[in-house]
């Protein structure tokens, strides 16, 4: 098997999986709990929260633990907006928002008498600065703009971004969910009054997430139950998943540069083959502005369900984008608002590469890649000549 589909999830890395086991073996206690169990737990928790600060930059208490990227968006858009919603109702996110952002927003503008602006963006996937802030008006509290897209890897200009909003006093969040490990990432001059993240992105476990809050700042919690996280995201904290997420936050970072540039090597090569393959491919998103490990094509006069399935008949797992339609593929929404027409978004694949990818595997992937394109190209033609 030949897996193309980092974006999607990554495997647990060794050093997460050994930080994990005591708290799945020995010390399974409620980190809640007065008694020694309890505080052995408790202690995992703790350090894990420490260790994750730091190379955040910011400070522990600014964190506060979730089960994973679509909690975390959800606490930081609707906790933040009921928070602050006697200074205003206005809202703004991009419209190449994860469905977690986007729907997010679409609850809080149908049902909760909220007011939502949707940016649009260019061709190439972009937010313009200067669009951001003719949006904003005086009752606007919150603004969301994800750092990196999940699907094409376009990166926004977040400097900017939060510059506009500093100026206006406004809070930005960020969904970093799929840059983190992958660019250098440092809150305390981010400029960001809210972040968020999720362990499986970066080789950690499944079921255990991050929302960084500015310290300060008021939040109203989204669900109901005991007084864990400092009263701002009750339940029992997922001890083992937690500190699994630090140890793979550590273990990514340790060779982010030198690895990012071998993973935008292999995409670019991934790249040539499939031109070799068909030539009528076309990239989407910002050529430059991207994620070093995503490459996202449309084959026009293809369909990305019919070459996903064939790809995969084949050893190689890539994606159509966002996998988390629960197995759906439909025009993808992000390809969309970038103005590609409908047959080139119902066209496109997503192949996101990481850690484990080789140089061989790539080559692998470009002879099966070669392979579908001509069969699929046979059977077209076959289709064709038999209608006629």
């Amino acid at each position: 098997m030949i897996y193309l589909d980092h974006n999607a999830t990554t495997p647990l890395c060794a050093p997460a999986l050994e930080a994990m086991r005591p708290f799945l073996e020995r010390d399974y206690g409620n980190p809640s709990s007065i008694h020694a169990a309890g505080r052995e737990a408790r202690a995992g928790v703790d350090d894990a929260r420490d260790r994750l600060a730091h190379l955040l930059g910011v400070k522990p208490h600014e964190l506060i633990f979730t089960s994973g990227g679509t909690e975390s968006n959800n606490l930081a858009v609707l906790g933040l907006a009921h928070a602050h919603a006697e200074r205003g109702r206005h809202l703004i996110c991009a419209s190449t928002e994860h469905h977690a952002v986007l729907h997010a927003f679409e609850h809080l503008g149908k049902r909760e008498r909220f007011e939502v602006t949707i940016l649009p963006v260019d061709e190439r996937g972009l937010v313009d600065p200067d669009e951001l802030a003719r949006a904003i008006r005086d009752d606007t509290t919150l603004v969301s703009i994800m750092t990196a897209n999940n699907e094409t890897g376009v990166l926004q200009p977040m400097e900017e971004l939060a510059r506009v909003c500093q100026e206006r006093g406004v809070l930005l969040h960020s969904d970093m969910v799929q840059s983190f490990g992958k660019l250098e990432t440092n809150l305390a001059e981010s400029g960001l009054a809210a972040a968020s993240f999720a362990a499986h992105k970066f080789y950690g476990p499944k079921g255990a997430g991050l929302l960084y809050l500015r310290a300060g700042l008021p939040i109203e919690a989204v669900q109901f139950g005991g007084a864990h996280e400092n009263q701002r995201r009750p339940g029992t904290e997922n001890v083992p998943a937690i500190v699994g997420m630090a140890a793979a936050a550590e273990w990514t970072l340790r060779e982010r540069a030198p690895e990012q540039e071998r993973q935008g090597a292999l995409r670019d090569h991934l790249w040539e083959r499939v031109v070799e393959a068909f030539p009528a491919a076309t990239q989407n998103g910002d050529a430059t502005r991207r994620l070093a490990n995503t490459l996202n094509v449309s084959f026009d006069g293809l369909s990305s369900e019919t070459i996903l399935m064939a790809l995969d008949l084949e050893g190689v797992c890539a994606s159509s984008g966002s996998a988390c339609m629960v197995g759906s593929v439909v025009a993808s929404h992000v390809l969309l608002a970038m103005g590609l027409p409908e047959r080139l978004a119902s066209s496109a694949v997503r192949f996101s590469l990481g850690q484990g990818t080789t140089k061989e595997e790539i080559e692998r992937a470009g002879e099966i890649i070669a392979r579908v394109m001509n069969r699929l190209r046979e059977t077209q033609s076959s289709h064709a000549y038999a209608v006629v």
